[in-house]
């Protein structure tokens, strides 16, 4: 491939991801956590695990989430953290069924892998629901503010929704990074 990712590697993943190394830089991978606002586990339980321009990938370590692969969205005001896949298999095997599809193909122009169609007229997630409705769009990082399936798998995952309530949202996420300073501190980062 012609294109390179944040690591200076070649890029696999689809929309200029990339895979995030192991944390040598506890501040960055704690900074990446503090997307982590109504997850039904602590979010000291993941790792970070791929970066795209707008989503970060985190793979769960422990509890009854454990081997699962979820996603937070890096936005002003998105509260999206929800599912991936499963495993990591699992949403592999998504993407693999996508380039089957054809809605994960290489950008002629960057050399890249990208997600939804080339004429880039519609939106992604538009293209994905529209194109191959048997496959989970959540599994592949594309942007779905305001779609119902969203805020389904989030219940369904067990998110607690009264955190990303407009009412809530701010505040948790202000004691989220409380708790995330508090071990900076402890840990001289």
């Amino acid at each position: 491939m012609r294109g390179t990712a944040h690591t200076g590697a070649a890029s696999l993943l689809p929309n200029r991801g990339w895979l995030l190394p192991w944390p040598a830089d506890a501040n960055e991978a704690l900074t990446y956590l503090s997307l982590s606002v109504g997850v039904p586990f602590s979010w000291r339980h993941q790792l970070p695990l791929f970066h795209f321009e707008y989503l970060i990938y985190t793979f769960v370590l422990a509890g009854d989430h454990e081997g699962e692969i979820w996603r937070y969205e890096i936005a002003p005001d998105a509260w999206d953290a929800v599912r991936a896949a499963p495993s990591l298999a699992a949403l592999f095997t998504e993407w693999a069924k996508g380039l089957a599809a054809g809605v994960v193909y290489l950008n002629d122009l960057d050399g890249f892998l990208a997600v939804g169609e080339r004429s880039h007229g519609r939106r992604d997630v538009d293209v994905l629901l529209e194109r191959t409705p048997t496959l989970d769009p959540l599994a592949f990082p594309v942007s779905m503010p305001d779609q119902p399936l969203l805020r389904e798998r989030q219940v369904a995952c067990g998110v607690d929704m009264s955190c990303v309530g407009a009412d809530r949202r701010f505040e948790r996420f202000e004691a989220l990074n409380e708790e995330i300073d508090a071990v900076r501190a402890s840990l001289g980062v």
